[in-house]
């Protein structure tokens, strides 16, 4: 927190003036030691203004991003937008953008002493906290902090199970209503993530009612939308659904839906390597998966551009890179960090006009029908996509490979990208390799076969470079063996 407070300060002292000559401010000035200072004063913000839109080393050791906020309201009262990373932990310096519509993303930080620094800069005071039951141990100390400070809004809400539930979801979404939260605090993974943007939603629209699916789907299509409370996500693992606008939930009737909006971009992130201390390897390992999906969504949509692709591929590379280290030493802060930056490079080139992706779409069908870990459907599916339509997406493929290449010395002919991937979820510990794995039989997957062609058949062609001619051409893909990879 003093390091953070140390950064504001910083900020604050460099629109101090300061008089060369050494005077104070009540000595008299020549006019023409004025037009001097006018003429250095403006040389000097056009030489130093390209890179302060750029990162810069402070003395805290920490990468700041001094791009402004988007959001500017009238009265100036939102702080810039800021983006720190440990020096410690950051991977080849990569510099990222705080994504529009968010305040500030913190990365290899404590989670708790930046996250009260984050509710003094947004002045909220009535916070309605959201975590995995698996988190809850690991903050129930920063909780008991919040209530001794009078911050804590309702008990520590931990209902949302995997894949954010309904009957979770819509309990959140009352209790936060009830004690009129002003901020929401959501700590661990994906479907946690998207349940805060979701409760938030629901805080923008609520009038005394009870909260239904229908209603905060219809809370999304109002237009002017009204200010969301805040939204500040500690993620303990790789999902990154704190990095977009998108919230998934799945219904009582197991189907995956949901609702998106600009407004629903979380607020600010902080990614804190100890939160992830003591997950199990199917979430750890599982969600950092998701990032190689990711990735390789955005490089093979028909929609990408040569920039998307070279983010995604820029993001495909430290994912792999963290995966490996993780997999040698799971708690390996570097590694981590390397899995959370490309991930958020990953999704970010997703998001850009590329989602859903064909694996996105296949996938969370798959998980909401059989409740399954995305990460596990990546490991059981990801492969078999990428197989599926490598004679229509060689050229990008052929880079997907070269990417996920660390051995190589080139005298051997590429493997396919396929290849690469079923490789690398085989060292994987925790994560499905086969639908064995997740207790899902071939009749099962015939129906599920007939399901995605018959209802969504039109999407899946739309978005995948080889078509389905029909729902046998989709069961040959999801039974392909592994091993003819």
């Amino acid at each position: 927190s003093s390091c953070l407070r140390m950064q504001s300060n910083q900020r604050t002292h460099h629109h101090t003036s300061s008089y060369p000559h050494g005077g104070c401010c009540n000595e008299p000035i020549q006019p023409s030691t004025v037009l001097v200072m006018v003429l250095l004063s403006s040389l000097s913000t056009l030489l130093l203004l390209p890179p302060l839109l750029f990162f810069s080393a402070t003395s805290d050791g920490f990468l700041t991003n001094n791009n402004y906020n988007k959001r500017v309201t009238t009265t100036m009262s939102r702080p810039p937008r800021r983006l720190t990373i440990d020096k410690r932990l950051a991977a080849e310096g990569e510099a990222l953008p705080v994504p529009p519509g968010m305040d500030g993303v913190h990365v290899g930080v404590p989670f708790d002493s930046t996250a009260l620094y984050e509710m003094e800069q947004l002045n909220v005071s009535n916070v309605y906290v959201m975590a995995n039951k698996s988190s809850k141990p690991m903050v129930e100390h920063f909780v008991k902090t919040l209530k001794e400070m009078g911050f804590l809004a309702a008990p520590i809400n931990c209902d949302v199970s995997m894949g954010g539930a309904e009957d979770g979801l819509l309990k959140a979404c009352n209790e936060a209503a009830e004690v009129k939260a002003d901020c929401v605090l959501t700590i661990g993974g994906g479907a946690v993530q998207d349940a805060g943007k979701l409760v938030r939603l629901w805080l923008s629209a609520a009038d005394g009612e009870k909260a239904t699916v229908k209603g905060i789907q219809a809370a999304q299509n109002r237009d002017p939308m009204p200010p969301l409370p805040p939204q500040i996500c500690c993620p303990n693992s790789f999902a990154m659904a704190e990095l977009t606008h998108v919230a998934g939930l799945v219904t009582k009737d197991n189907v995956k839906s949901g609702a998106a909006h600009a407004s629903m971009m979380p607020t600010v992130v902080i990614f804190d390597t100890d939160l992830s201390r003591g997950l199990p390897d199917w979430v750890k390992f599982g969600t950092a998966l998701r990032g190689v999906e990711h990735a390789i969504g955005a490089i093979c949509h028909p929609k990408a551009t040569s920039d998307i692709r070279t983010r995604a591929l820029q993001g495909l590379v430290l994912v792999n890179k963290g995966l490996k280290g993780m997999v040698e030493n799971q708690d390996s802060e570097a590694a981590q960090v390397n899995c959370y930056l490309g991930g958020w490079m990953a999704i970010r080139a997703l998001n850009t006009g590329c989602y859903p992706s064909i694996a996105h779409l296949i996938q969370n069908h798959y998980s909401a029908r059989f409740n399954v870990h995305q990460g596990s459907c990546s490991g059981i599916l990801s492969a078999r996509i990428l197989e599926y339509h490598r004679q229509k997406s060689l050229l990008y493929q052929i880079t997907i490979a070269r990417a996920l290449d660390t051995g190589n010395d080139g005298d051997q002919p590429l493997p396919h990208a396929a290849t690469f991937v079923s490789d690398l979820v085989a060292t994987l510990p925790g994560v499905a390799k086969d639908h064995a794995d997740a207790n899902v039989d071939e009749e099962m997957l015939r129906e599920f076969a007939e399901y995605m062609y018959n209802q969504h058949g039109e999407k899946l062609n739309r978005l995948s470079p080889k078509p389905f001619c029909s729902a046998e051409d989709f069961l040959e893909m999801l039974t392909r063996p592994i091993a003819t990879l």
